[in-house]
């Protein structure tokens, strides 16, 4: 033992290396140029695309009309709440529509009627006229002959004016009248039309007491209790729509950086591969992840469940000719900048310049070339050293 260790210690000697570490606690690679396929891998869930809930809509009583995992159809009723205002609200409201709707067809018959008080006295002015014009011709006539006086002739000419004068206010009150209609059936019916949209608004209301399914799927969480009492906009239940599964995945920032909408992904789950595509990415940091969701493409996967587990690899670049190496730990190590490889025995470290990088592969832009072997795991062991023996 004293020979072999003097022997190791000429050899660090002589090859100007600091230590020596086994081989069997390396991981070394072989540079390669060929395709390199930059992609993230992530662990998800199976999560609907669509899955509203409902909300009570007024204040009041609950009866539910299923059960969590119940299959629904869109439009199908799924809870009632009773709600006493409100439907007080909305009879009380009708009874006033029809007050107002009493009025207004009042205010058209009053028009009328009034309309043809006023020709009627019209037509008897013109009358009145008429009949004053012919008392001041036989006055006139009369007054030639001396069978009438002067006085009696000019009393003939004021009653015509009189009746001319009469007539002129008669003919004005008369055009004047369906203006004067309009306005008070106009008036009437402003009122009956707010009066119709505020009951037509309570109807919408009362009408959203029936909780109704908004699409086809099955009933999730059940959030209330059969006959509770809930307040206004409390959650009630959720609707599952299992047509429109999407996974849910969470990406490492620094991995998250160049996904985008659209791009191409591989899905596994009991034993089943599917294809799908990114369908949207949060612009929003949690605890450093950023989350994504993955549409299916092509047929819809039948048997999946709602947080079912799933393994998604997304495929971010896909390029020829690219010279590259396995990835490993060394890229932790001084931030990337160097890299140990392998003469031999002796492992000496080089500077390099990385790339991208996969979940297998690491791009090489500098220093390095086609058949370098170079150790990618296990290097912590040299302490940064220069050159460094490796023993078998």
């Amino acid at each position: 033992m004293i020979v072999v260790a003097v022997l190791v210690r000429a050899l660090l000697h002589v090859a100007g290396a600091a230590n020596s570490v086994d081989r069997s606690r390396l991981t070394i690679a072989t540079v390669e140029r060929g395709t390199f396929i930059r992609d993230v891998a992530a662990d998800g869930q199976v999560v609907a695309a669509v899955s509203p809930t409902l909300y009570a809509p007024a204040t009041g009583t609950v009866t539910l009309k299923v059960h969590a995992g119940d299959a629904v159809h869109k439009g199908d009723t799924l809870a009632v709440v009773d709600s006493p205002d409100l439907t007080a609200s909305l009879a009380q409201e009708k009874e006033m529509l029809d007050s107002l709707r009493l009025d207004w067809q009042r205010a058209q018959l009053d028009a009328e009627s009034k309309l043809t008080q006023l020709q009627e006295l019209y037509k008897q002015a013109q009358v009145d006229q008429t009949t004053a014009q012919r008392d001041l011709d036989r006055s006139r006539a009369a007054y030639k002959l001396g069978s009438y006086t002067q006085l009696q002739m000019l009393q003939a000419q004021d009653s015509l004016e009189k009746a001319q004068f009469a007539l002129a206010q008669a003919k004005l009150n008369y055009d004047l009248q369906p203006k004067q209609n309009r306005f008070d059936i106009d008036s009437k019916r402003a009122l009956l039309d707010r009066q119709q949209y505020a009951v037509a608004d309570l109807q919408r209301q009362v009408d959203a007491l029936n909780i109704r399914s908004p699409v086809n799927g099955r009933v999730g969480e059940v959030q209330i209790a059969d006959r509770a009492t809930v307040a206004k906009d409390a959650p009630l239940l959720t609707v599952v729509d299992l047509s429109a599964l999407e996974v849910e995945i969470k990406v490492p920032e620094s991995e998250a950086r160049d996904l985008a909408s659209g791009m191409a992904a591989d899905l596994e789950g009991d034993g089943r591969h599917w294809q799908g595509s990114v369908s949207a990415v949060s612009p929003e940091v949690v605890d450093g992840e950023v989350v994504a969701r993955v549409r299916f493409t092509g047929d819809k996967p039948e048997g999946l469940r709602q947080n079912q587990r799933m393994s998604v690899r997304i495929l971010i670049d896909r390029r020829t000719n690219v010279l590259m190496v396995d990835r490993g730990t060394f890229m932790d190590q001084g931030g990337g900048g160097f890299v140990y490889v392998v003469h031999g025995n002796i492992a000496e470290r080089r500077p390099v310049r990385l790339g991208a990088a996969s979940i297998q592969k690491v791009e090489i832009l500098d220093g390095l070339s086609v058949g370098d072997q170079v150790v990618v795991s296990g290097a912590d062991a040299f302490n940064g050293a220069d050159r460094v023996i490796i023993a078998h």
